[in-house]
């Protein structure tokens, strides 16, 4: 059975696609059965514009391992790079 439960968030950035770099200002994430992937059920993540009438879109399919393992790294690679970044303005402002 399909859930179709769709979470949408608004985000801002950029993705490289199928023609090259675009923007991208939603993120669709859903848990249900994948297009692609070789598993019953995927976390699917689509990034589009929907700005530009969402015409090309970025789309990954993670295990929930895999999805939880990505969480884990981006939640660190945030904390460690927001520290360094407050650290080099720290350091900045000392000179």
């Amino acid at each position: 059975m399909c859930s179709y439960i769709t979470h949408k968030v608004r985000v801002e950035g950029s993705a490289k696609g199928a023609s090259g770099w675009m923007r991208v200002d939603t993120a669709n994430v859903y848990f249900d059965h994948p297009y692609h992937a070789p598993m019953d059920h995927a976390l699917a993540i689509d990034l589009v514009c929907q700005a530009d009438g969402a015409k090309e879109r970025v789309a990954i399919e993670l295990s929930a391992d895999s999805a939880r393992q990505l969480i884990a790294a981006i939640e660190t690679a945030l904390k460690e790079g927001e520290e360094a970044h407050d650290q080099a303005e720290l350091a900045a402002l000392h000179y």
